[in-house]
């Protein structure tokens, strides 16, 4: 029997393995899925998880039963390439004929010094958890720092504002604005959103380390908090610089048309891993394992393998349960909108992806 193994039950890994399942599976092939958690957890929601406007249950999707998958969960602690072997942390070892990486990523702490010791994250399930109990456990007029001023730090100082209107929240960018990569106007609503409800942005912040009760901007100026957020960024999972592979300046690995790693045809890499002409996203991830399907398949069926253009649909984000910010979506050509109707069609998206209707 082949093993067609798919590490990582996230966006992209549940995804190709919903477009798996559709297909006809040759007779000599099984599917094993493989990630540490017995349920595909929403990532992309783990914000009001961690402000508790969310529990945890709502953010949890059951994996898919099928005659032709088993599920192994593990943590896996080596891939050995040559070998076409994945190593577990119990010292189970097991082979596969094809191998799809979609381990994710992980929080980057570029090097500041503490970062990684005294802030909070909402990168995996368990830490999210952590930094829920947090926040929810400071006495009123606590502070709260978060550090980012993307997409993850908008939307868990909105939804902790939402939830604990008691706190002190303050915002923490090194850019001139919000969303410095997003159209002006999207920014700027999102500043006055913020000003308007009491949360402090303070942005062309550069930190150069964090303690346990502050961070620093520069070498001199002290920042107090009870509490620090950390969403400055992401990486993907350190397996991946184990694997003694080209990869590009995030740490992403290098991939040849068909999303293969050059040289190694029976090893694919899927999403927040993979090198994308996209900013890492639970989009993009979802678009390419669409496009490794089509590949799987194709060679299922003896027949040459097409890929599209990876295409994306534009951004979403949330202000709390009741405004939002967007752009792309077929806004009437609008290069953003703001308020109500990009927070009904995120919760739409984000039923569709529970349901995994794309």
């Amino acid at each position: 029997m082949k093993n067609f193994v798919i590490l990582g039950g996230g966006y992209g890994g549940i995804t190709l393995l919903h477009e798996l399942l559709d297909q006809k599976i040759p007779a000599d092939t099984q599917i094993i899925l493989v990630d540490r958690m017995p349920f595909q957890g929403l990532k992309t929601e783990y914000y009001a998880l961690a402000a508790g406007t969310s529990s945890d249950m709502e953010l949890r999707v059951k994996y898919p039963t099928h005659p032709k998958l088993n599920i192994r969960y593990g943590e896996v602690t080596g891939i050995n390439l040559d070998e076409k072997s994945i190593q577990f942390q119990d010292s189970e070892v097991i082979a596969y004929d094809q191998l799809v990486i979609a381990l994710g990523c992980t929080d980057n702490f570029h090097g500041v010094p503490g970062a990684d010791e005294y802030t909070c994250t909402i990168q995996t399930f368990e830490a999210t958890r952590e930094t829920y109990r947090r926040i929810n456990n400071l006495p009123p007029q606590s502070t709260v720092n978060i550090v980012g001023g993307g997409l993850s730090g908008i939307e868990i100082a909105a939804e902790i504002r939402e939830s604990r209107e008691d706190l002190h929240v303050r915002i923490l960018d090194r850019g001139e604005r919000l969303l410095s990569s997003s159209p002006a106007r999207m920014s700027k609503y999102v500043e006055a959103w913020f000003r308007e409800h009491n949360v402090e942005l303070r942005n062309k912040i550069n930190i150069s380390r964090v303690e346990e009760d502050c961070v620093y901007n520069g070498p001199d100026e002290r920042i107090a908090a009870d509490i620090t957020v950390w969403t400055a960024g992401i990486r993907p999972v350190p397996l991946i610089d184990e694997l003694n592979v080209n990869q590009d300046n995030s740490g992403r690995v290098i991939l040849d048309d068909l999303y293969r790693i050059p040289g190694r045809p029976e090893v694919f890499v899927c999403g927040d891993c993979a090198s994308l002409p996209f900013a890492a996203s639970a989009q993009a991830a979802e678009s390419q394992a669409e496009q490794i399907a089509n590949v799987v398949v194709a060679g299922w069926k003896g027949e040459t393998p097409k890929v599209q253009p990876l295409k994306l649909k534009g951004t979403l984000g949330a202000l709390g349960k009741h405004a939002g910010f967007g752009s792309g979506f077929g806004f009437g050509g609008k290069s953003s909108v703001t308020g109500r109707v990009p927070r009904l069609l995120k919760s739409g998206v984000l039923w569709m992806s529970k349901h995994h209707f794309g």
